[in-house]
């Protein structure tokens, strides 16, 4: 096992065990399994959801239902390999009713992502939603970039670590033809930087 399957396996651990978190008793009291993230370990790409769903609790993968089919259907549509990339929510938990993750739930799982990041080094991270796009935005020194997810879907940033482009959730696609075209528009974009 090389360094990053350890570190990341250690991750793994700690979230197991994690019975601070708010969420946790929801966890065993449901027999979920909480999402660590899945895919390549040196991926270039980096995905951060928000929270697992129904679906991805109970079996333990991200992006594994109804989202997670439109978020493959993206990847296909500009040759982008899931296996290649790296999959993984801010909040690694179920929230209960699928509601938004809190700010607490976030501030305990964040520093798990942090980790992730660190351990994957990818050379761009692509947020799904707009909790992980104020999470990345604000902890990478882009906070005085920070707006509504309308706004900023799509557009490329810098940081010093990685490039970092916010996109819609896959989620918000479902019910919304024009936000998955918008999706598709945004998601060349993962190639047109150059990063794979």
């Amino acid at each position: 096992m090389n360094y990053q399957d350890e570190a990341l396996k250690k991750i793994k651990d700690e979230v197991v065990e994690l019975s601070a978190s708010p969420l946790y008793a929801e966890r065993v009291k449901n027999k979920y399994f909480p999402v660590i993230g899945e895919g390549s370990h040196s991926a270039q790409i980096l995905f951060v959801g928000e929270a697992p769903g129904e679906n991805e609790a109970k079996t333990g993968r991200p992006f594994c239902g109804r989202a997670g089919k439109v978020l493959d259907d993206l990847l296909v549509s500009v040759g982008i390999v899931r296996s290649d990339v790296y999959v993984t929510n801010i909040v690694k938990d179920r929230p209960p009713g699928n509601r938004d993750p809190f700010p607490d739930e976030i501030e305990i799982y964040a520093p798990f992502l942090d980790r992730q990041i660190k351990i994957i080094k990818p050379k761009m991270v692509a947020t799904l939603g707009r909790f992980s796009m104020q999470y990345i935005m604000s902890r990478y020194g882009l906070e005085w970039e920070l707006d509504s997810i309308s706004k900023l879907h799509g557009k490329v940033f810098d940081t010093a670590d990685f490039k970092f482009v916010p996109l819609y959730h896959p989620a918000a696609a479902i019910y919304n033809q024009h936000l998955l075209d918008t999706l598709k528009e945004d998601f060349k974009i993962l190639k047109t930087c150059g990063i794979v």
